[in-house]
């Protein structure tokens, strides 16, 4: 068949997990089955190759347009590159859409081409109200083309169990129409790889144990609750936050804020390194923690767990979303209650035991001692192995594509 794949991110334009998602999926989904499907890939950028049947193509016009807020630039050029999708794209037996980005490209190619509209999960704007510090008002925008492409949508995939609860609560999707379908990795390439030299070259001791946050600085990944835990860390430990990309200026500020006054407050040694490294940078980063924490007030599914968990570091993590369906508690780390707020905020309802208990749960392992680390280590990458391979995640999702096209042949029929 021929799939489409509409994306925001893509190689080497990737900030979160949805780039991740789709850079693997699209490769497997071009390998499945001898290769006999084209996947034609469509996302923001200037990328341009052709891989055998993998076709990746971005889409980048030139139309700018004045604005009532300056935070609605980034929306209008979305929607502006959508139409462009809609126009580049070639007669798709489906179109797969990847975040609120591509979703109104989906919406329009889903009457104009024919093919079932698939839309994946990776996040959900109403839990993510932080968003209209980014967007102004246009968050109020991406809501309702979020919405309008659930209400539209012949297929849904949940990345979690959560999800599929969440887009059933949200948007009244039926039961029938979401198949839940894990995020995986690809264990041969995030595998343990020591590699003390590049730990120096990042400013991180490799024989201090090491205690790692990775991703973007943004309030739904909670690394602003994992800086303020590191004042109740006991000693011994060196955290390092491997952390840029943030979404404001206001919480690039806040952050900055927080982290020189975590030095002060705190006798843990704290390396923070501003900027997204490289995969093996990462990997080298994974290889030699000792922990991974994982403190999101938001994650429908939480890929990163899955990185450091092939790495075989154990991971604290917070209780929420799609995490629990990774982590098991005791055997590849620790899950800690969130106890959010309530209605649509995430956020804890106390920020500070919410640290606290981060901080708890990370002193915990590191007195458990370094055998009962590298068990729970050895563990997780096993689970990652078993359960959250990409090859399986592109043979369902191949399947969940086809039960799709039959059903809407029928209903045209």
């Amino acid at each position: 068949m021929r799939i489409a794949l509409f994306t925001n991110e893509y190689p080497p334009n990737v900030y979160g997990g949805a780039g991740v998602h789709v850079e693997y999926l699209s490769r497997e989904l071009a390998r499945a089955e001898g290769g006999v499907h084209h996947v034609d890939v469509l996302c923001f950028g200037d990328q341009d190759e052709t891989k055998g049947n993998l076709r990746v193509r971005g889409v980048a016009p030139s139309l700018r347009f004045p604005t009532q807020d300056p935070r609605h630039a980034r929306f209008l050029d979305a929607v502006l590159r959508d139409l462009a999708m809609v126009g580049a794209v070639e007669s798709p037996d489906v179109v797969h859409c990847h975040t609120w980005y591509s979703h109104l490209a989906g919406c329009l190619a889903r009457p104009l081409t024919g093919a079932p509209l698939v839309l994946t999960t990776h996040s959900l704007e109403p839990h993510r109200p932080w968003k209209v510090e980014q967007l102004g008002s246009a968050y109020h925008a991406t809501t309702w083309i979020e919405r309008t492409a659930y209400e539209n949508a012949d297929g849904v995939v949940a990345v979690s169990q959560a999800m599929k609860e969440d887009v059933q609560a949200l948007y009244g999707v039926a039961a029938e129409r979401v198949e839940v379908i894990h995020n995986g990795i690809d264990p041969d390439e995030y595998r343990p790889r020591p590699a003390p030299a590049t730990l120096r070259r990042l400013g991180v001791d490799p024989d201090v144990p090491i205690v790692l946050f990775v991703g973007r600085i943004t309030r739904q990944k909670g690394i602003l609750h994992l800086v303020r835990a590191i004042k109740y860390l006991k000693e011994g430990v060196q955290v390092v936050l491997c952390a840029g990309a943030p979404d404001t200026e206001a919480i690039a500020t806040e952050m900055t804020e927080l982290v020189a006054q975590a030095k002060r407050d705190a006798a843990t040694p704290i390396v923070w390194i501003p900027e997204m490294v490289s995969k093996a940078d990462v990997i080298a980063l994974y290889t030699h923690a000792e922990v991974f924490v994982c403190p999101s007030v938001y994650e429908p599914f939480g890929i990163i767990n899955l990185e450091a968990m092939a790495c075989e570091t154990p991971v604290v993590a917070a209780a929420v979303g799609g995490i629990p369906e990774i982590v098991v508690p005791g055997e590849t780390g620790l899950l800690v209650p969130l106890e959010a707020e309530g209605g649509e905020s995430p956020e804890p309802r106390n920020a500070d035991a919410f640290s606290r208990a981060l901080a708890a749960a990370v002193n915990e392992l590191m007195m458990a001692g370094p055998d009962r680390r590298s068990e729970m280590g050895r563990a997780a990458r096993a689970r990652v192995l078993q359960h959250f391979s990409w090859t399986h995640i592109a043979q369902v999702t191949l399947e969940f594509y086809r039960d799709l096209i039959e059903r809407r042949r029928r209903e045209e029929s």
